[in-house]
C-alpha cells in the first residue's frame, strides 16, 4: 500500500514516544520512523544507540519520514529516557518470570489512547535488533505487550513492531481508511462501496426480476408450470443476495434486452 501527501501537515500532538534501545543499523532506525510516520507517532528516541550510527541510511530509510530521523533525541540510559514519562510499555515476545501485567497490541491501543486523552505521556520501548529487552529494562515498565504470532517463529524486526504497535494507536481515532486522492476523497470505513452509484432501490429491483422472467418466459427457460414458481424464487434470492448497486441492474437489463433481440430469442443451438 504506497502513497504520501505532502500537503498535508505534520501533526506534532500527543502522541506517545517511541523509545529504540541500543539500535545498531540506521537503516532500522529510518525504517521505525517511517513505520511511526505512517499512524502519527513522531517523538523518537534512541538509547544508547550504536557509536557512529548511519544517519544517512536512516534517513534514506526513512523516506518521507526525514523529519522524525532529524527530531530524534538520545540518551545514554533507559531512565533518562524516560524520566518525564508517567506510564511505560515494553514490547517482547519472550516470557520473563515477573510479576507484571501483560496486555496484547490491541488492548496497548486502547489503553495509550486512553491515557494520552488524560494527559499521560506514555512511551513504548522497543529492544535490540537481535535479542530485544533485557529484564532489567522490562522492570522498568508498567506493563508487558506481546503479540499473537506464531509460536514457531515470534520475532519482529524493529520497524514490524512499531508498525503493529503504531497501527493499533492510531486505528481508535482514525476517521478514514487509506488516503485521499485529488479525485476522491479517502474511504470513510470499511464495507461496500459504490462510486458514481447508489443501491439499488426495491422498485429498480423488481423491474429487474420481471424483465428477466419475461424474458427467460419468451426463451422457454422455464419448462414445466410447476417448476416455475420455485425457479423464479431461486433466481431472486441470487439477485437479493448480491445487493446490487442501481449501475449493476441497469447494465443487466441491458445485457437482458440485448440477448432479447437476437434472432433465436436467446436461445442457443438453433
Amino acid at each position: 500500500m504506497a502513497g504520501t501527501d505532502k500537503t498535508k501537515t505534520v501533526d506534532f500532538g500527543p502522541a506517545p514516544r517511541i523509545v529504540l534501545v541500543n539500535p545498531q543499523l540506521g537503516e532500522n532506525i529510518g525504517m521505525a520512523a517511517r513505520a511511526m510516520a505512517n499512524f502519527g507517532l513522531f517523538d523518537l528516541c534512541l538509547v544508547d544507540p550504536r557509536e557512529g550510527w548511519d544517519r544517512e541510511r536512516a534517513a534514506s530509510a526513512a523516506s518521507a519520514a526525514l523529519a522524525t530521523v532529524e527530531k530524534l533525541t538520545e540518551f545514554k540510559t533507559l531512565p533518562e529516557a524516560l524520566k518525564d514519562r508517567h506510564y511505560v510499555y515494553a514490547t517482547t515476545a519472550r516470557p520473563r518470570g515477573m510479576t507484571k501485567h501483560v496486555i496484547t497490541p490491541e488492548q496497548a491501543g486502547l489503553d495509550m489512547r486512553q491515557r494520552i486523552n488524560r494527559g499521560e505521556n506514555i512511551a513504548v520501548l522497543f529492544g535490540r535488533e537481535r535479542w530485544g529487552l533485557n529484564n532489567d529494562e522490562v522492570s522498568l515498565a508498567d506493563v508487558i505487550v506481546s503479540a499473537p504470532v506464531n509460536a514457531a517463529y515470534a520475532s519482529l524486526n524493529i520497524a514490524q513492531a512499531v508498525l503493529l504497535m503504531g497501527y493499533e494507536w492510531f486505528k481508535h481515532d482514525a476517521t478514514s481508511l487509506g488516503q485521499a486522492t485529488p479525485e476522491l476523497a479517502a474511504i470513510a470505513g470499511p464495507g461496500l462501496h459504490m462510486p458514481n452509484t447508489r443501491p439499488a432501490t426495491k422498485d429498480e429491483l423488481f423491474g429487474f426480476y420481471d424483465h428477466l422472467e419475461k424474458a427467460l418466459d419468451a426463451s422457454g427457460f422455464f419448462k414445466t408450470e410447476d417448476l416455475k414458481p420455485s425457479m423464479i424464487r431461486n433466481l431472486r434470492n441470487v439477485f437479493a443476495r448480491a445487493e446490487m448497486s442501481e449501475q449493476e441492474v441497469r447494465s443487466l437489463r441491458g445485457v437482458i434486452a440485448s440477448l432479447s433481440r437476437r434472432p433465436d430469442g436467446g436461445r442457443e443451438g438453433k
